[in-house]
């Protein structure tokens, strides 16, 4: 009868543990999750800034200007699930490539001191 006692016991433990590292993994997946969401808003508030910089050296490049702040609303506005994130992400991220590429065109803006320190911001 102890014996059976025992191993009851034990599986109960078993269990119990189980099921707190369970929890605990959630809650750590929780955490990394909001954390890239912190990550994205701070992307997202530098890049009115970093376009607004660039529209001063880039006048005509307005459709791409245009580009970037729309991709930008759609990804602040992806849904919550991480495939619609991943996807509005990548679309911001090559339009942010193509920026950066004009960005590159105009050696007034390469060395503003304003537009290296955004474009350093939004790297990290």
């Amino acid at each position: 009868m102890t014996a059976f006692l025992i191993i009851v016991a034990a599986i109960a433990l078993l269990a119990i543990v189980t099921y707190n590292r369970l929890v605990a993994l959630r809650q750590n997946r929780k955490g990394a999750f909001a954390d890239i969401d912190v990550q994205l808003k701070q992307r997202y508030d530098l890049i009115p800034n970093l376009v607004s910089t660039v529209k001063g050296y880039a006048s005509h490049e307005k459709d791409l200007l245009e580009k970037v702040t729309q991709l930008r609303a759609s990804a602040m506005n992806a849904g919550s699930g991480i495939n619609d994130k991943a996807k509005a992400e990548g679309a911001l991220s090559g339009a942010l490539m193509q920026l950066m590429a004009v960005a590159e065109n105009y050696p007034d803006l390469k060395a503003n001191q304003n537009f290296l320190s955004l474009q350093s911001e939004l790297s990290d």
